[in-house]
């Protein structure tokens, strides 16, 4: 895919979160024809990256009977408690050593587009750090130039890569993407109201999909 004209890309999918919050799995999450995470790595997989990295972390036995991990680097994160900082810290090591940008991606985020994911790339130009500027504020995806992966790999925190952002603020470059910031699902209202965006329907508690 790659050539010597062309940047080397990693997509990486922050899935190793444990979901306190909603009380199951949220990548497990019935959702389009498959799961919520079967709809992020769709995302992936038509963004065209060279490199695909999955981490995982609380669920990870349960993920990988219910979800077609094909063409993905998984990284197991054991230490998914302490922040997505850590499932970035666990990703980097596995990187192609000839990649030149990561895109990170929310895998309870399936809002976001392969079009934004190309935007994102197109209109980051040369800049070191890079996000998407929705109408209602800064979100993901973000790409990161390879002189970063270091300072990425050395972030602890669930907000670490949001702190970074902020310290290095003069060189974010923020490309405008239309509409809102895609809807992340931390909550079972934030799942019933990403199921009516996506122009699904469903009544009472959600159960775990399994592998078609």
């Amino acid at each position: 895919m790659s050539s010597p004209h062309e940047p080397r890309i990693a997509g990486l999918i922050l899935a190793a979160g444990e979901s306190r919050r909603l009380g199951r799995p949220k990548q497990l999450l019935p959702y389009g024809d498959g799961v919520l995470l079967d709809a992020v790595l769709a995302i992936a997989r038509a963004s065209g990256f060279d490199q695909i990295l999955l981490a995982l972390g609380g669920a990870e036995h349960a993920v990988r009977q219910s979800v077609d991990t094909d063409g993905c680097d998984v990284v197991i994160n054991p230490a998914s408690g302490a922040g997505c900082s850590s499932s970035i810290a666990a990703a980097i090591q596995a990187l192609h050593p000839d990649t030149d940008v990561l895109v990170l991606l929310l895998g309870d985020q399936p809002g976001v587009r392969p079009e934004t994911v190309q935007r994102l790339l197109e209109g980051r130009g040369d800049s070191h750090l890079a996000v998407c500027r929705y109408v209602d504020g800064v979100g993901h995806p973000f790409a990161f130039d390879r002189s970063v992966h270091p300072d990425l790999a050395a972030l602890h925190g669930d907000k670490a890569v949001w702190a970074l952002l902020e310290q290095r603020a003069a060189e974010v470059c923020e490309v405008v993407v239309a509409g809102p910031i895609p809807l992340d699902i931390d909550t079972e209202a934030d799942y019933q109201r990403a199921l009516a965006e996506s122009g699904q329907a469903r009544s009472g508690p959600a159960q775990s999909g399994q592998k078609q």
